[in-house]
């Protein structure tokens, strides 16, 4: 009969409340060895002190700004927040930050300029630094600690909140074993025990006060982070308040919470509502000191916030075990609140309250469970809407093969008929129906419903012309069957070994993007398919060289004859390599007559060269998820001890770059490679990775700035020239010596570039990059005379191994940020982007140029041959894709669809926009060939 007071908000537990978030700081940077050493007042703390220690689990991804939205609102960001990570816009969801505004709380904040941006105006003072610039180890932290002195004596605050930075930088460049991470923990340990010294000396008898200590995310064995390695999900989360009880021994292994715990139990010491989407659950020790009927009061509050998200997510949200649970602990609630009010102070009365609160744990962990899983929400119908226009394009793509590889490689999407046909009309008209239809009918938000009515409509009648085109295509092909073949020689082929590996390997890699465990060991794949590539193209050496000269007429021919022969009847069947007959024989005796002596064991020893390089290679980066712990040759060189033998490696790569890179270059621009090579040296030099000869003792470490700008003057006086030289061949004259002249001082000035982004342990692999191509096109390519649909397969393959060879996997944690801040004093958003992805793709960039360069520079090939490159490579790239967009939806559900399969579709979204970049560059190259094609 009583009125509750249920609805209304606890009074606030701690008066102030500060909050020191350490970025990248790994749970053993606390409660490790490390910690031990470096952070001796924080280890006090934790093991005699007034403090409750955890280890907090971030859900991937692990990157800064969807980790703060996690801390501050309770919930469980999307993926995307990585790609916005960049540039974060405000935060519109209810937050901790948005309610403490809102109940007149004052919020001071220093640190990580990302706050500031996703709570504009929420803060009374504030002075933000930029997170992005990773060779920034010091003013990024002094910065925040300038602030300190002032603000601990002020009383005009109630939440104050620093972020350091400096510890996350260090990891990017230089790992979490470097000795520079010892003296900034201890840095960060004094700064500890100055805010904790005067949060005690200025408390008052009626509100304790609260030091919260915690990371972002971690980081991994690299010093990246972004992934769900453990390193880079477990956080320290430390609360010290003399509210708490002293410890009389050390505690033991930390206990496990999650990192969206912190919200709920921030609102509850802070006396705020539990933010609306929080998902988070009340670290019940930090409140253990209360009564029985606070504590009851403060679970219930969180339970019934949990339960209210539930109903507005689930509609079969009364069977759900969490609700179930919820409410029989409330039934139990309300009796022990009856007792109580009846005056029973009894053993039993309290024993009855623990066994009601651990109803209440058990109801709070199963719901914030069962949210979690059910948090991602997908807007399907966009998502619907996306792959079939990706499908679509796809279906075009593979229609378009006979008349794209045929000697004009023509490429026309029949689209003009369709656009003028009734079909297409009834189709634009039943999409806009079906769109309507669900746009009136959604009851969340979708983003394509949001789009204006124009662009809705656009998109409605590509879908219709895209399908019309489609229709158009399979008619013409289907009439062509019909037609009788004007060569009927032609049309009977067999496919080579590398036609069936080439057609084998594709399969077998788009089948193999369905399962977590292939994706996550994706390098494995392509290590397998280019040592397999390499033995078949071994015994095409062979049979070259020794069977042939019996003229074997069963020697198969190319995969462009073979898409010729299906192709259109009136198709010229000669391809890309136009020799003096298109007999077999001709082929074998002229591929014979080719190689002649020492050349002949140099070609037939080439793919066991390769497969040495490749194998010394993955023993350079460990990467992936299964074996991305064990030591690698990487590893070892990096170490402190080991500079020396790092600095000669780098050494003796670099000069082996120029010996490769070179010999096709004019003297200018040797002169130039000669001297960008030797300022990528003393740029390493600078910053410490390397060390020259005549050098002693230690030298003061800088950012290198001067010297990385010193190479970039060289980078692009190299690409100017060889554009300039570009410019002459397609405007002046077609001279195709200029033309292959300009593209290779293009990639040369690519391959500079590269050097100077790469890490000095990585240099080997640009090494051995340029000898492999160097040497596939001496003594295979050329010999062998392979069409151009090969060699472009071929080319993509590698630049996908040389991917994972540089040591990059598909979690993002390997992304190496540090290379987007070469030679740069500040935070540059669009230079940063672009070093950063180049470093990250310049595996398969460089391979991708040099096959321009190589088909650009065969005289023997005819002008399509540049035609059938870029289709190919665009073909090899839309395929596993489009299966893989198709394949994501359909497991978007998986246990593991944020830590494998979302990681994935941002490396594969960047990489077409990569390839779209780089085909662009090939039609700009092959726009002149139409009228140079011989019939």
């Amino acid at each position: 009969g009583m009125v509750s007071n249920w609805t209304k908000i606890p009074p606030p537990l701690f008066k102030k409340v500060v909050i020191v978030l350490i970025d990248a700081l790994r749970d053993d940077f606390v409660f490790g060895p490390k910690g031990k050493q470096f952070m001796p007042y924080t280890t006090q703390v934790v093991e005699k002190g007034t403090s409750y220690s955890f280890i907090a689990e971030a859900k991937p991804p692990t990157v800064t700004m969807p980790r703060i939205k996690a801390l501050m609102t309770g919930s469980i960001p999307g993926f995307i927040d990585v790609v916005v990570n960049l540039n974060s816009p405000a935060l519109l969801d209810d937050n901790l930050i948005w309610q403490a505004k809102t109940a007149g709380k004052r919020i001071i904040f220093y640190g990580d300029d990302t706050w500031v941006k996703l709570f504009p105006k929420h803060f009374v003072e504030y002075d933000g630094t930029t997170s992005f610039f990773v060779s920034d180890f010091t003013e990024v932290d002094d910065n925040v600690t300038r602030h300190l002195d002032r603000v601990l004596k002020r009383e005009d605050w109630d939440l104050l909140i620093l972020h350091y930075l400096g510890l996350d930088h260090i990891g990017h460049m230089t790992g979490p074993n470097s000795p520079l991470v010892g003296p900034k923990l201890r840095e960060m340990d004094n700064i500890l025990k100055k805010i904790h010294v005067s949060l005690l000396s200025k408390e008052e008898a009626s509100l304790p006060n609260l030091l919260v200590v915690c990371g972002d995310h971690g980081m991994s064995e690299t010093g990246s982070h972004g992934g769900s390695s453990e390193g880079e999900v477990h956080t320290p989360l430390l609360f010290i308040s003399s509210a708490f009880g002293k410890r009389s021994a050390p505690p033991a292994q930390p206990e496990h919470v999650q990192q969206t715990d912190l919200a709920s139990t921030l609102a509850i010491g802070l006396g705020l509502p539990i933010s609306r989407n929080s998902v988070g659950n009340l670290i019940l020790p930090v409140v253990g000191g209360k009564t029985m009927r606070e504590q009851l009061r403060f679970v219930h509050l969180n339970g019934f916030q949990l339960s209210r998200l539930l109903q507005e997510n689930t509609p079969a949200y009364e069977k759900d075990p969490g609700y179930e649970h919820f409410k029989i602990a409330e039934k139990s609630h309300g009796n022990w609140i009856k007792l109580y009010l009846e005056g029973n102070n009894s053993e039993i009365l309290l024993n009855l309250g623990k066994k009601v609160l651990k109803q209440y744990l058990e109801a709070l962990k199963t719901l914030s469970s069962s949210l979690s899983k059910q948090v991602a929400q997908y807007d399907m119908y966009s998502m619907m809407v996306g792959t079939v226009i990706i499908m679509e394009v796809l279906v075009l793509l593979l229609l378009s093969v006979p008349k794209a590889l045929s000697k004009r490689a023509e490429f026309e999407v029949p689209l003009s008929p369709p656009l003028f046909s009734l079909l297409f009309y009834l189709m634009c008209l039943m999409l806009c129906a079906v769109h309507v239809i669900v746009c009136t009918s959604a009851e969340s938000l979708c983003y394509f419903c949001s789009m204006s009515w124009l662009t809705a409509v656009g998109v409605m009648m590509l879908i219709s012309a895209l399908m019309c085109g489609i229709l158009s295509a399979v008619a013409k092909i289907l009439e062509n069957y019909r037609l009788p073949p004007k060569n009927p020689v032609a049309s009977s082929y067999s496919w080579s070994e590398i036609d069936v590996l080439i057609l084998a390997g594709t399969i077998g890699h788009v089948l193999s993007l369905g399962a977590s465990s292939f994706i996550e060991e994706e390098h494995q794949t392509w290590y397998f398919l280019i040592n397999t590539l390499c033995l078949v193209l071994c015994q095409e050496l062979c049979r070259n060289n020794f069977l042939l000269k019996e003229c074997d007429p069963q020697h198969s021919p190319s995969v462009k004859q073979n898409f010729d022969s299906i192709g259109e009847s009136s198709e010229c069947k000669n391809i890309d390599i136009p020799a003096a007959s298109n007999s077999k024989l001709d082929k074998a005796t002229s591929s014979s007559e080719f190689i002649k002596g020492s050349d002949k064991w140099i070609s037939l020893a080439t793919p066991w060269i390769i497969l040495i390089c490749c194998r010394l290679l993955r023993s350079l980066n460990q990467t992936g998820v299964q074996w991305a712990h064990r030591p690698d040759f990487g590893h070892w060189l990096t170490s402190s001890e080991h500079k020396s033998e790092l600095s000669f490696l780098a050494a003796v790569s670099l000069l082996m770059i120029f010996f490769l890179v070179q010999r096709r270059c004019s003297l200018v621009s040797k002169i130039a490679m000669a001297l960008g090579l030797l300022g990528v040296y003393s740029y390493r030099a600078a910053i410490g990775n390397v060390t020259f000869p005549w050098q002693h003792g230690g030298k003061d470490i800088s950012k290198g700035i001067t010297e990385a700008r010193f190479v970039y003057v060289f980078v692009l006086g190299i690409v100017f020239t060889g554009t300039k030289d570009l410019l002459k061949s397609q405007v002046i004259s077609a001279d195709s010596s200029t033309k292959s002249t300009g593209l290779w001082e293009v990639y040369s000035g690519l391959v500079l570039l590269a050097a100077l982004l790469f890490r000095p342990h990585n240099l080997p692999v640009l090494v051995f990059c340029l000898l492999i191509q160097t040497m596939m096109t001496k003594y295979i390519w050329i010999p062998l005379k392979l069409d151009a649909a090969q060699i472009t397969i071929m080319h993509y393959w590698f630049g996908q191994a040389f991917f994972y060879f540089q040591g990059n996997s598909n979690g993002i944690a390997t992304v190496d940020i540090s290379a987007g801040f070469v030679g740069l004093d500040s935070y540059v958003e669009i230079p940063a982007i672009f070093l950063t992805a180049f470093a990250t793709y310049a595996g398969p960039f460089l391979w991708a140029i040099h096959l321009l360069c190589y088909l650009s520079s065969e005289v023997s090939r005819n002008s399509a041959a540049v035609g059938h490159g870029c289709f190919c490579y665009a073909l090899m790239r839309s395929i596993p894709v489009a299966i893989y967009v198709v394949l994501v939806t359909g497991l978007r559900y998986h246990l593991f669809i944020w830590s494998v399969f979302s990681p994935k579709l941002l490396y594969e979204g960047v990489h077409v926009f990569i390839t779209a970049a780089v085909c662009l560059f090939f039609t700009a190259m092959d726009q002149n060939h139409s009228y140079k094609v011989q019939d």
